[in-house]
This record gives structure tokens, sequence and C-alpha cells, in this order.
């Protein structure tokens, strides 16, 4: 990752880092403890991928980051939602996050839940309840549609039920034939990635997009784009969760001794590096065709390299 990328995914992940509490504690009437649990999650680090990007897709197109703050905090305020529920133990059962106790070795299970479904509900207030200039204000109903869309049964949760439901499938064939058992692996694989991963990247470049009132045209690429982009980072995590040392990747648990469905379990680690250059590839097609700054452009290409080549 060039110095470039690097010092705008820094300066951008703080804007977020410092916003999201800011913005958390103006809720009024909130149990005292239901916020330390929201904030625990939310400021225990990470690199704030997809509200950086959020950010890109709006100043591609003329538009000045702070602009849209809040857009961006509500997007990862869902982020961190939905890594509560993942690590509960009726789901991933994960002790640690980020190198850190997972939220309910904190703050108990039913608390962790609670301030998981805070934090799934309450972007929507910081969405459309937070100050924005004008030009940006006319977009919002518009973008509040794109965060439901993509968040909710159509979107990321579907996709986490098909995960949930999918797991030990390899090792359960059913009488299935290999070529059938492949077949049908990667159906529910490519339909567990879109939701469960590619719909939180793409409700960034969406909603980008949609707050700078860009054309449509250029909607459809950077939906496209942050499609790609949400694809390579799951296939990159599917090949970390099998290469990296698990004190680096701050978790407990891993995917295949869990027999979840992954680009590595169905293809091995080769078939899998295969895929992420197939799907980075086609981000930097998307983006190139997109009518936007080409400082910016060049910045979102360096984005997606660094999903693909991260090594923690």
């Amino acid at each position: 990752m060039n110095n470039i990328v690097s010092a705008y995914l820094k300066d951008h992940a703080a804007m977020v880092t410092k916003a999201g509490p800011e913005l958390i504690k103006k809720f009024t009437g909130c149990h005292p403890r239901l916020i330390e649990a929201m904030l625990y999650s939310y400021t225990a680090g990470g690199k704030r991928l997809r509200p950086s990007m959020m950010y890109a897709s709006y100043e591609v197109f003329g538009g000045k980051a702070e602009d849209i703050t809040p857009a961006a905090v509500a997007l990862e305020m869902l982020q961190t939602y939905s890594l509560i529920h993942d690590d509960l133990p009726c789901m991933d059962n994960d002790d640690l996050r980020r190198g850190k106790p997972t939220s309910h070795k904190v703050f108990g299970e039913a608390n962790a839940l609670l301030a998981g479904d805070a934090l799934a509900i309450d972007p929507f207030t910081v969405l459309l309840n937070s100050e924005y200039p004008e030009k940006v204000k006319v977009h919002l109903c518009r973008a509040a549609g794109i965060l439901a869309r993509r968040a909710g049964a159509q979107g990321m949760i579907s996709g986490q039920f098909l995960d949930k439901e999918s797991e030990g499938f390899l090792l359960n064939p059913q009488n299935m034939s290999i070529d059938d058992l492949r077949k049908e692996g990667l159906r529910r694989l490519e339909y567990i990635q879109l939701h469960k991963t590619a719909d939180l990247f793409m409700m960034a470049t969406e909603i980008g997009t949609v707050l700078a009132g860009a054309p449509e045209e250029d909607f459809r690429l950077m939906s496209e784009y942050g499609l790609e982009t949400g694809l390579c980072l799951q296939i990159s995590d599917d090949i970390l969760d099998v290469t990296a040392d698990r004190k680096k990747l701050g978790k407990s648990s891993n995917d295949a001794e869990m027999g979840k469905l992954t680009y590595v379990t169905l293809f091995g680690l080769d078939g899998a590096r295969e895929h992420l250059d197939k799907h980075y590839k086609a981000a930097l097609a998307a983006i190139a065709k997109v009518k936007g700054d080409a400082k910016l452009k060049e910045i979102l290409s360096g984005i997606a390299e660094y999903i693909c080549v991260r090594d923690l």
C-alpha cells in the first residue's frame, strides 16, 4: 500500500473514531451501562475500511469528507453491531475480537445482544438527525433506504443466516456426488459472501455516491466496485483465517474448525487466491470507468489493492 493510500485510510479512520462516541453520547435518556457497552465495541479498534470507502466515494465526485461524517459513523455502528452479534455464543462463540475480550465476555450475553441491537437501529438516528450541508440533506432519504436494504433481510442478515445454516455442509454430503457437492457449496458460498460481507461495502460506496449527487451510471459503477472489493475482503479473510498467526488475527476461533463454507475450504489456498485476483481486477475495471477525480480514483484502486495484500 503506498503512502498516500495509507495516510488517507489513517486520517479518515480517525475522523470516524473521534466522531462516533461524540454522536452516540448525544443520545438522550439512555441507560449509561448500555452506552458503555456500545462504546466498548465501537472504540475497540479496526481499520474503518467501510467508512473510509464511503468518504472516498463521496470525495471522488467533488465533495469534502467532513460533509458526511455522520453517515460514515452510521455505517461503522452497523459494522460494530454485526461483530458483536457474530461473536455471541449462539453464533461464532468468540472470546476475542481484535485481541480484546468480546462484548459478551465483558457485559454478559444479554447486554451484548442489546448493545448490538442499539447499534443496529440507531445508525438511522445518526444518519437522519445529524447536521449536513443542504446539498447532502436532499439525498438522505435514498441513503437511508440503501442502509436498510443492505443491512437487513435483503442483505447482510440473509448472508449471516445461510452462513450459519451451512456450517458443516461439506462434512455432511447427504449422498451428493463430489461435483454436485461443489456446485451447491459454491452456490451457497457466493450467496453468503455477497450478502454477509459485500453488502456493507456496497452500502459504503452507494451511500457515498448518492450523497454526492453523482449520475446513475457512476452509481452503478461504484456499486460494482463496492461488490468486488467486498468479495476481495472476504476471500482475503478466508485466506488469513488459515495462514495468519492467531494472536495477530485477534480471534479465538477458526472457520475451518467450525465447518464453515469458505473459499479456502471449498477451493484450497491456491484456488482462493485465484478468485481473489479475479475480483481485484474486476474492482479496478469498475473504478477505471468512473467519471470522477483522478486522485481519488487512485485512492479507491489503492484501497482495493490493500484489501488483497494485507497481512494484518
